[in-house]
């Protein structure tokens, strides 16, 4: 299998993505996590431009890695300057990272206009600060940024910038597509002229942007046309619409097109290794992503579920566990008998398709579906409602009442409303408050205080999203809403929801059920532990 370089530029290029902020630990655990998945090199920030990228590369220095080269970032020297009086080259040198990526201007139009230099003087930018860097021990990639637009508007200049990198030692020539417009068959013309001119002296790779929504696209038909060395984003998050998305392109190459980019045993973990980055950026991972998205293998309508059940080559492309990820029956009103049979056997494995009960569960699903409940996308929800059909459910506390106000405006940071609850574990009663930034939040903090002294494994729940659909727009206050609350351990995550015309009615059901989800699979858990 030919080798393909993977470059994950998650805390330089991703970082850069709207509403994404990486501490020190954080970049320090996202840099562990790529390594276990065999990213080749980690483009790790840029030392020169912030004390936090630098604070950054010293601790690194304490950190081994197994598999990833930790890559410094950073542009040609200032104009009119040595390389030894650059501050910013100097800060990569003192980064103590054996590669760097350096970017250069390739497009005429960036370098007379935005950067005001001569053609002739931008070429002596480039070449010497890839000489000083090269001759300072390190292994130079150089980035030509704007490359496409640069070759489509002055190829020969856009060559001469190539061969001024080349001429001072670059080792990779990565040409980027800055402003993500390019389409296909021009990615292709492009990256097959420079193979041509440049590939037998240097690695030639691909640096995409998704603002035309091709940045996959256009990395995959780069190493078709001779790239071996690819850059991205291992969840595809960046400035604007985001950079070419890692966790695609890795098993689109390996597992679609003979190409080795990490070790094959580890592509079973690309799942969680995707859910712990996202997990660290505190962002959403898209349920829809291609091999890693918790849709990727769902199924829904009854026809496919039937057909998957007796062949899952009938409508899936690979098998899930492939890549980490499983299949998932989603329950609707929608889905046939086998597919709540399937997924009820997971908890309760006796129950048949003929049974009985079945049709009890089919109708009561159906029944709270029509006001408005919804367990395709809330598979706590759905497992309670089954073990209180079917006999296996016993609540473990009883609420005697609730009740919150909220005030405005706030009497302090963080503080808008509070809530009391009383509640009764085995006939002790528990009465607590909880201050939060809204009735939820305060709701959520007063049952978590309630219940840690009977129950200590609820301080492990962490709610991580909160989503509320109105259900009937005419009606409008009146209106039902449906409230569906994601909650995660650290080891898994669970997903409940909550109905009524009532807000914080729908909140608190899907609250309790978060709860109970997570105290009954615990027992179950130990009671299991202790039989084997």
């Amino acid at each position: 299998m030919k080798k393909i370089e993977i470059l994950d530029s998650t805390l330089r290029d991703g970082a850069q993505g709207e509403g994404i902020s990486y501490s020190v630990q954080d970049k320090i655990h996202i840099c562990r996590t790529l390594d276990e998945l065999g990213i080749s090199y980690i483009e790790a920030g840029n030392p020169g431009s912030n004390p936090k990228d630098m604070e950054f590369f010293q601790e690194m220095k304490k950190v081994s890695l197994k598999n990833a080269k930790l890559c410094a970032f950073g542009a040609t020297r200032h104009k009119e300057m040595k390389c030894t009086e650059d501050t910013n080259l100097q800060s990569i040198l003192a980064a103590g990272t054996e590669y760097v990526v350096i970017f250069g201007k390739s497009w005429t139009f960036q370098v007379t206009e935005i950067l005001r230099v001569s053609l002739e003087e931008n070429l002596k930018m480039i070449q010497e600060t890839c000489e000083f860097l090269h001759n300072n021990g390190r292994h130079v990639f150089y980035d030509a940024e704007h490359f496409f637009t640069a070759y489509f508007d002055d190829k020969d200049y856009a060559f001469k910038t190539l061969q001024a990198a080349i001429d001072g030692g670059a080792e990779v020539i990565c040409l980027c597509e800055t402003k993500g417009g390019f389409m296909i068959d021009e990615c292709r013309q492009a990256v097959a002229d420079v193979v041509k001119n440049f590939g037998d002296k240097v690695k030639i790779g691909i640096h995409t942007h998704n603002d035309c929504g091709l940045a996959v696209a256009n990395s995959l038909v780069a190493v078709s046309q001779g790239a071996v060395h690819v850059q991205g984003v291992l969840l595809g998050f960046g400035e604007r619409t985001g950079n070419a998305n890692l966790s695609t392109i890795i098993p689109d190459l390996q597992l679609k097109m003979g190409y080795e980019c990490i070790p094959s045993q580890n592509m079973k973990n690309l799942t969680a290794i995707c859910n712990k980055i996202s997990e660290i950026t505190n962002v959403s991972m898209n349920s829809q992503s291609p091999f890693v998205g918790k849709s990727a293998f769902a199924h829904k309508a009854g026809m496919h579920i039937d057909a998957v059940l007796k062949n899952p080559m009938a409508y899936e492309h690979i098998p899930p566990e492939t890549v980490g990820n499983s299949r998932v029956f989603l329950m609707s009103e929608v889905a046939g008998r086998s597919t709540i049979v399937e997924k009820i056997q997971k908890f309760a494995p006796s129950l048949k398709k003929t049974d009985e009960l079945v049709d009890k569960i089919v109708k009561k699903m159906k029944e709270l579906e029509f006001e408005g409940y919804q367990f395709e996308g809330a598979d706590g929800s759905f497992e309670l409602m089954v073990r209180k059909q079917l006999g296996q459910y016993q609540p473990f506390f009883k609420l005697h009442y609730y009740q919150t106000n909220g005030s405005n405006p706030r009497p302090e940071e963080g503080v808008c409303c509070c809530a009391q609850i009383k509640v009764e574990v085995d006939g002790q009663i528990e009465i607590t408050a909880g201050e939060g930034d809204g009735p939820v939040n305060a709701l959520d903090i007063a049952l978590r205080k309630a219940l840690e002294k009977f129950y200590p494994l609820v301080a492990q729940i962490r709610l991580i999203d909160f989503k509320v659909r109105v259900i009937d727009g005419k009606s409008a206050t009146a209106a039902k809403v449906r409230v569906i609350i994601e909650s995660t351990d650290g080891s898994a995550n669970w997903t409940t929801v909550g109905v009524s015309a009532d807000l914080i009615e729908a909140s608190w059901i899907a609250l309790c059920d978060s709860f109970e989800y997570k105290l009954i699979r615990d027992i179950e858990k130990h009671y299991r532990k202790i039989v084997q």
